[in-house]
This record gives C-alpha cells, structure tokens and sequence, in this order.
C-alpha cells in the first residue's frame, strides 16, 4: 500500500485551523433551542430613522416620511399566513432623497443596504434590489399596516414584496446605512 504524501503548507494550514477552533468558536454566541423565539421579543419601538450614505447621516421622522409619496402593497406574511396591506415610502425614494438613484447606476450595482432595527436585527439588500425599476418586487419602508399606524412593530417596518417569507422584514426600523464596495 502506498501512501499519499500531504505538502507541509497544507499540514501547517490545518494545524493551525485545529488549534485556532476553539478559540474561534469560543466567539461564538451560543445557540439556544429558544433562540429563535428570543429575536421576537419586545424591542425599544423606533421614533427616528437615520439613513447613512457616504458617512452622511440624515434623520427621518414619522411626518418627514409622511409627506414623502406613499406607496401600499399587499402582501401574504409567511409567518402569520395572512394577507397584510402594508402603506409608506419606497426605499428607493427615501435612498434617492439622499442621493442615490438610477442616474448613479454603476454605484447601484456596487452597493449594499443594511436595515437594522431598534433591537439590532438587521438584513442586507443590495442597493439594485430595492431600486425602482430593475425587478417586480419592492421595498417600503411601512407606516401603516391596514390604514392603522404600525404598534409593536414601531414607527417604521422595512417590507419587501418580492419575498416568499418575511425573514428581511424589519421591525422597529432605525437605521439604513449604504455602503459602496469598490
């Protein structure tokens, strides 16, 4: 039988990984079986939404967004299996108020948007999903949910209808922050 000879960077590199593991995993959070349950507990409600673009932070209220064009888009909450109108401003609005829009398109292929909310939660969208125009599903930020203001969910709600479940959904919505990869 003969045997395999393994070239030394290959063993250095998995030593190194095996003796790092525990370290590595020692950052990790850990994961408790009720740890899905916990990202659904009551969080501080939003009152403001800060957009981040270029290091540039604007502050948005409730009527600052109020007085923005509204949109309302139906959708079908995978959590809750029921339908739910959704009324508030498209992402793609509130992002070109501060400067991004179709006519920076090369920036909108190299960028991404993070939404967090109060209890930090937050998804990534890249910038050229939630801009108007380049595909059939889109991205509010909700103010009202059946012509009701949002309760628990806060001042503000990041729904996105082109989504089979609600997991990029965003509750009590405080900031967006774009940030440009080069």
């Amino acid at each position: 039988m003969r045997m395999q000879r393994i070239p030394r960077l290959r063993v250095v590199t998995l030593g190194c990984l095996v003796g790092l593991s525990p370290i590595l995993f020692s950052q990790m959070a850990p994961m408790s079986p009720a740890a899905p349950m916990e990202a659904h507990k009551a969080a501080p409600v939003s009152t403001t939404l800060i957009v981040t673009i270029d290091g540039k932070a604007v502050t948005y209220t409730l009527a600052d967004l109020q007085a923005m064009p509204q949109k309302t888009v139906t959708v079908k909450n995978g959590h809750t299996q029921a339908e739910e109108t959704y009324t508030g401003v498209a992402v793609s609005d509130v992002l070109a108020k501060g400067g991004i829009s179709m006519e920076t398109l090369k920036r909108v292929y190299h960028s991404y948007i993070k939404a967090e909310g109060t209890d930090h939660y937050w998804v990534l969208y890249s910038a050229s999903e939630i801009q108007s125009g380049l595909r059939e599903g889109q991205a509010i930020v909700a103010l009202t949910l059946d012509g009701k203001p949002l309760t628990t969910d806060g001042q503000f709600k990041i729904v996105e209808t082109g989504e089979k479940r609600p997991a990029r959904w965003v509750r009590n919505l405080t900031s967006l922050t774009v940030v440009t990869v080069e």
